[in-house]
């Protein structure tokens, strides 16, 4: 069976700068959203799905706990998730 990731459907919104980085690195890294959200969870972070969904549509911001956990979890620079480099 073949899991695919569905697109997103609406246009980004501007209430985080690092949503779509964090998908960019979550789809390199073949993690499906839902795992991601497991890894948060585990990792003490209290995230929903729907809540997740809207950070990766950059339509919430993110705390400065969710930004370093997902930094980690994604195994990626916190400047590169700001764009920065």
């Amino acid at each position: 069976m073949v899991m695919r990731m569905s697109t997103r459907k609406l246009a980004p919104g501007n209430r985080n700068i690092v949503g779509a980085r964090a998908t960019e690195a979550r789809s390199s890294a073949d993690m499906l959203q839902k795992d991601l959200l497991t890894h948060l969870q585990v990792s003490g972070v209290e995230i929903s799905h729907p809540a997740l969904s809207l950070l990766d549509g950059q339509k919430r911001p993110v705390s400065d706990i969710e930004f370093k956990a997902l930094a980690k979890i994604l195994n990626v620079d916190v400047r590169w998730l700001l764009g920065q480099i």
